[in-house]
């Protein structure tokens, strides 16, 4: 699998950069194969990583337990901060790229997966999605503050990159506490 997607990958980078890229961003191929997103992908995929976090933990502050609330509390805050940031740097004319306004396919169907869970369902969906998107995140800002083309966000994004990683190991740290909790009132209902 990892060598077809890094074929594909190859064909798609030789045959138009700038499409490829794009293309190899939406696959996931770029990631594979370490290459940086172009700015317009980068921006696009940082606003809309952004406003899932941001929605995705409002409603954890609604349904989650008081471990869950804590983290989405503290993501809605460290989010909505990097979401005024890339703003300001794309609307002060240091990055030439467009935000998008609401979230895309995938992300509204993770989105909607998350509305319609309950109880232990709910805090598994969003602790995984959390996982997954903080492991996405940190990809996308380490290629990028390796390889980007634009040096102010360039340098913002290696800037950032660490708080990501520090989401990502404190969303791992929830799903252990998860998976305490349950093996342990999966043990006193026996």
């Amino acid at each position: 699998m990892k060598r077809t997607m890094i074929a594909l990958g190859c064909c798609l980078l030789m045959a138009t950069p700038v499409v490829a890229q794009s293309v190899g961003e939406k696959t996931g191929v770029n990631s594979v194969l370490g290459v940086a997103p172009t700015t317009a992908d980068f921006v696009k995929q940082v606003a809309i990583s952004d406003m899932f976090e941001i929605q995705s933990s409002k409603l954890a502050e609604q349904n989650g337990n008081a471990a869950e609330k804590a983290f989405a509390k503290e993501m809605i805050a460290d989010h909505t901060k990097t979401s005024g940031e890339l703003k300001s740097l794309v609307s002060g004319g240091k990055v030439k790229a467009e935000l998008p306004t609401q979230l895309d396919d995938a992300h509204r169907g993770k989105l909607d997966k998350l509305t319609s869970a309950k109880g232990a369902n709910f805090s598994e969906t969003y602790i995984d999605q959390q996982i997954t998107a903080h492991k996405d995140a940190v990809s996308l800002f380490d290629r990028y503050a390796r390889g980007g083309d634009n040096a102010e966000l360039k340098n913002w994004a290696g800037n950032t990159l660490p708080a990501l990683r520090h989401h990502l190991e404190m969303a791992q740290n929830l799903e252990k506490q998860h998976s305490n909790t349950t093996s342990q009132s999966n043990k006193s209902s026996k």
